[in-house]
């Protein structure tokens, strides 16, 4: 695997995979490992140093997975081992977590024994101890992945996009349109409250439709508020996308919620997303309550 085009003033990518048991951390790293990236799985945090020493000169793109088990005792040794690395070296840290009831019902389904069994814990008291235990890692996470609504196949194609954008240093932002009645998705960097403005709910020929349908669409046009949301969002986001740019993000997850995620956040994540269009980054546009309604149309 060694990469003999290896530059050695090249940067090394490192990635730190970490995560609640069960949430997808295994998955996560095969991905990696089938992008270019040296993968070591179960790492002690505290070897951290003395691999990336060990593998600097042999290897530009390096993931180890951590899990509950290879967390230091003491908060400081993690900060010692994230200091002790090169100076060049800025680790990216992936944290995947799944809702509580997802994970109970995954360890049922395969019917493994979680980490912390050993001490004969009830798997949801585990499950709570592994999440405060992870905290220390999980507070320096540069991206966040809920793998709770996600097949295997979806939660792929999101690690190996966040890794190719972080390869080609490229941006990558995602208007994810949602429902506050479902939660707000634990993987954004920025929310906007779309549930002040006029809703097609109310409409009797309206509410079954979605934000996509040309007569929604026509009904948000009339509306002044809308226009100066969207307005107002894209100013904002015109200003300070360029300096995620350049502070070397590969991914930004700016979230559009509304009540239920049907019209509203889906008629404006739309609308954002067209008008950055043609950017340096790479825009795309999710729909989370997408399966909740009738499929949503592609962009």
């Amino acid at each position: 695997m060694t990469d003999s085009s290896l530059n050695p003033a090249d940067k090394m990518q490192l990635i730190i995979v970490t995560g609640r048991s069960g949430s997808g951390k295994t998955i996560a790293l095969r991905v990696l490992e089938d992008l270019g990236y040296y993968c070591v799985d179960n790492l002690p945090i505290t070897l951290l140093p003395t691999l990336v020493h060990a593998v600097i000169e042999q290897y530009n793109k390096v993931a180890v997975s951590v899990d509950v088990r290879n967390m230091p005792i003491e908060a400081s040794e993690l900060t010692d081992s994230l200091e002790f690395l090169p100076d060049q070296i800025k680790p990216e840290i992936l944290y995947i977590d799944s809702s509580e009831a997802v994970l109970l019902r995954r360890f049922a389904e395969t019917r493994r024994l979680h980490p912390l069994s050993k001490n004969e814990l009830p798997l949801s008291d585990a499950l709570q101890a592994e999440l405060a235990l992870l905290e220390p890692l999980a507070e320096r996470a540069t991206w966040r992945i809920d793998s709770s609504d996600l097949s295997v196949h979806q939660l792929s194609e999101q690690v190996a996009e966040r890794a190719l954008g972080k390869s080609a240093s490229r941006l990558i932002v995602v208007f994810q349109s949602f429902g506050y009645k479902y939660g707000l998705p634990s993987d954004l960097d920025y929310a906007f409250d779309a549930r002040i403005l006029p809703n097609p709910h109310w409409e009797p020929s309206l509410k079954a439709l979605l934000g996509t349908d040309p007569a929604v669409q026509h009904f948000f046009q009339q509306q002044p508020l809308m226009t100066k949301f969207i307005h107002q969002v894209e100013n904002f986001l015109a200003t300070w996308l360029p300096y995620f740019q350049r502070s070397n993000r590969s991914y930004l997850t700016i979230g559009i919620g509304c009540t239920g995620g049907q019209h509203r956040s889906v008629y404006i994540a739309e609308q954002l997303a067209e008008r950055f269009q043609g950017q340096p980054f790479k825009v795309q546009v999710k729909h989370r309550e997408a399966p909740r309604h009738r499929p949503i149309s592609p962009l």
